[in-house]
């Protein structure tokens, strides 16, 4: 009987083994494809247009038209004194996916940089490269990963002074290095249509992150509160919560009901709720994201 327990334990064991094995490779393939998109956009949009996201990237742009130095060459470069700080400040997880992240990156920019670019049209290059950054800066981002640059920088200067935040940190190196790339290029152009860029890659950051089916939050105050949450689980097939509140203005306690479900949903039980009681009070709000059973 203990043999075969014995047996079984090993079994979860390389099972859970394997499990991890699978995930690590999934994450790094993921990893990959989100450097193979942040290349193409650096390579085939922003750097033939002389226009940058900022980071290292926005440097080696100007070692590039300055003495014709491969980008990705340039770009690994610079980050080889971060990712040395890196290495003493940072998880070694982090620290490892962002060597990978870094050389990948910088070798598919050198790579893709022998190709053709597809436009020499600087409107057209922030809109698609802008794009392309963001797609490959978010899928990066999801694995607890890094290409380097001003999104290591902020791991390590928060590992430092954990109170900062790392959305301001990258704001304010990528402005820096963008107002160099304007007055190098003499052209306030080159920062007009850098700062497109980098509002589509955030953009595109919070499309992945959120998804496209945004979930809204419906609060309703009505007397027939127990009416319509009966109708929203009928119609819907949606839950409500009762949550108790007070009319501050006529001192009276009320009932206020907090429904969560996706954009077609939330319009379904703002009718509901005006069917039923057309003075009822509703607001509706954006979520961010929802996680529990109907849910993520």
């Amino acid at each position: 009987m203990s043999d075969k327990k014995s047996i079984k334990n090993v079994e979860k064991l390389f099972d859970n083994k394997q499990h991890r094995i699978n995930k690590i490779i999934k994450e790094y393939l993921l990893i990959t494809l989100g450097c193979i998109s942040m290349a193409m956009g650096v390579a085939w949009f922003l750097l033939p247009n002389e226009i940058s996201t900022g980071g290292f990237s926005g440097i080696a742009t100007i070692v590039y038209y300055l003495f014709e130095f491969p980008l990705g060459t340039t770009i690994l470069i610079l980050n080889i004194p971060l990712l040395l700080i890196a290495y003493f400040r940072i998880s070694k997880q982090l620290f490892f996916r962002s060597i990978y992240g870094t050389v990948v990156f910088s070798a598919l920019i050198d790579i893709f940089d022998q190709i053709v670019p597809l436009t020499y049209d600087r409107f057209l290059g922030c809109i698609y490269g802008g794009v392309l950054m963001g797609i490959g800066t978010a899928i990066i981002l999801k694995f607890r990963a890094s290409t380097g640059g001003s999104d290591l920088l902020s791991y390590v200067i928060r590992s430092y002074k954990p109170q900062y935040r790392s959305s301001n940190l990258i704001l304010i190196t990528d402005t820096i290095i963008i107002t160099i790339n304007v007055f190098f290029f003499k052209a306030i152009e080159v920062g007009l249509y850098s700062a497109i860029a980098i509002f589509l890659m955030g953009k595109m950051i919070d499309l992945i992150f959120e998804g496209v089916n945004f979930t809204k939050v419906v609060l309703i105050i009505s007397p027939k509160y127990k009416e319509i949450a009966e109708k929203i689980g009928k119609d819907v097939n949606r839950g409500s919560t009762g949550v108790y509140a007070k009319g501050m203005y006529t001192n009276e306690e009320k009932m206020m009901l907090l429904c969560v479900g996706s954009r077609t949903e939330s319009y379904e039980i703002e009718q509901i709720a005006k069917n039923v009681d057309r003075t009822s009070f509703i607001i509706i709000l954006n979520a961010r994201e929802v996680l529990g059973k109907g849910f993520k």
